[in-house]
């Protein structure tokens, strides 16, 4: 297979990843009603037990799957508030959707958070069934910063972290212990009532304390871990001094931990995954062995800094082409994950552009047939319009044509300049869905 052919076939392996996690196709899998019984996954549950039936939720896939609910639901549907981010939402008969500022939180956001918030404190009785719907992004969606904390000073944390190179798990960490919804927050401001987290999972391994800074599940971490983190990557005393402040008073035990695993909190609660990276990954892999390529999956626990698997996912390919191993050309070699960055520059780009351009170098003296694409299934990498890249042999080539000097671009995290005018970049616009990225090599 030549690379135009090899090019198309890594488009069509991506839309065929986002597809199978459209949100409001897993939610119609997950639930359904059979006359007044709900059925959540294995949970039957009688909706005559329940005066009132709440929806709320946040983050870029929830209006997606409120929309569904609602059409499952309809008018037992009480009242509800969702949270998305700009152009995600969707218009509702029977909840509020509104949209927030993603990656760093915004005014909106908080605001949202409150309604969310105040509707579940007025209504948390036993006889209340909360419905939960949860996906990547809540927790920039979500914000609702603890007593003292303003929201500048939660949004400078944010930017810290993001920029510092801290895995999901140790941001979320830190977001935790710096708000009054996450780390099973929600739940206890909820409860009594029957709560029902339905979630799509935007981080490795699916735990449910991390995605979204898990608001209806127990907190395995503390404040003290919190602090750690700060402190590993250096940006303990960058941090607004009443992040500082709030944080040591956890340590010291002066201010309410979140709720950990096995409060009784939880005695209402149940959390269920609907779609994953996996299912994504799985449909790239059918899709690619339907157009003529023997589909090898790595992984779907890829994380790292993001040029870093850029490049080794080229030399995995480069070795393919040449020697047959581990998988006989054509082949279309995957993986699923999330990679971070660690910003040094001031370009602009995301992880993927910036795998897929440091991919594009290590290929760029490569005579074989191989593109490698790097996909974030949201439809936006970082701070930018563009889903990912889609790279291949002549990428460098085409950019020092147009002037431009690859490594260098890389080097100031600017990967956008560099592929947008050799047209690598992959556009889809927002999918309505997230569960982290879609890495891909093809050799022809």
């Amino acid at each position: 297979m030549e690379l135009k052919e090899l090019r198309r076939a890594a488009e069509a392996i991506a839309y065929s990843a986002i597809r199978a996690v459209d949100p409001e196709a897993l939610i119609r899998k997950s639930v359904r009603l059979e006359g007044d019984e709900l059925i959540l996954d294995e949970w039957c549950v009688d909706l005559t037990e329940f005066k009132r039936i709440l929806v709320v939720g946040g983050g870029k896939a929830s209006a997606s799957m409120a929309k569904a609910l609602e059409e499952i639901l309809g008018d037992r549907i009480s009242d509800g508030v969702i949270v998305v981010k700009d152009g995600y939402a969707e218009t509702l008969r029977r909840m509020k959707v509104l949209e927030a500022g993603h990656p760093v939180p915004d005014e909106r956001g908080v605001e949202a958070s409150r309604r969310m918030m105040a509707l579940l404190a007025e209504h948390a009785r036993s006889d209340t069934l909360a419905l939960c719907l949860i996906s990547g992004g809540g927790s920039s969606l979500m914000p609702l910063p603890s007593e003292g904390i303003s929201l500048s000073a939660k949004q400078k944390t944010t930017r810290l972290l993001l920029e510092c190179g801290a895995s999901i798990e140790e941001i979320n960490t830190v977001r935790k212990h710096v708000s009054r919804i996450k780390g099973g927050q929600l739940a206890r401001i909820a409860a009594p009532a029957r709560i029902f987290s339905l979630i799509l999972s935007d981080v490795v391994g699916d735990p449910l304390d991390i995605i979204a800074s898990g608001p209806t599940v127990g907190d395995s971490s503390s404040f003290s871990d919190a602090e750690a983190v700060l402190k590993k990557y250096e940006i303990w005393k960058q941090v607004p001094k009443i992040v500082r402040e709030v944080i040591e008073k956890g340590t010291q035990n002066s201010i309410q931990e979140t709720p950990k695993p096995g409060d009784k909190t939880f005695d209402t609660v149940s959390n269920i995954i609907i779609g994953n990276n996996q299912r994504a990954v799985e449909a790239a892999s059918e899709k690619a062995a339907s157009l003529g390529l023997r589909p090898l999956t790595l992984s779907t626990c890829m994380v790292g800094e993001a040029r870093e698997v850029g490049t080794v996912l080229a030399y995995i390919a480069i070795e393919v082409a040449r020697t047959g191993n581990p998988v006989v050309p054509p082949a279309c070699i995957l993986a699923g994950g999330e990679t971070t960055v660690t910003v040094r520059g001031r370009g602009k780009g995301g992880r993927n552009q910036e795998l897929a351009l440091a991919a594009a170098l290590r290929l760029s003296h490569v005579e074989q047939s191989i593109v490698i694409g790097s996909v974030g299934t949201d439809g936006t990498d970082g701070p930018t319009d563009a889903a990912g890249a889609i790279v291949d042999t002549t990428t460098v080539a085409r950019a020092r044509e147009r002037g431009l000097d690859p490594l260098q671009h890389l080097a100031q995290n600017d990967s956008y300049t560099v592929l947008q005018p050799v047209g690598d970049l992959l556009m889809t616009g927002p999918t309505g869905t997230n569960v982290m990225d879609i890495l891909m090599a093809l050799v022809g």
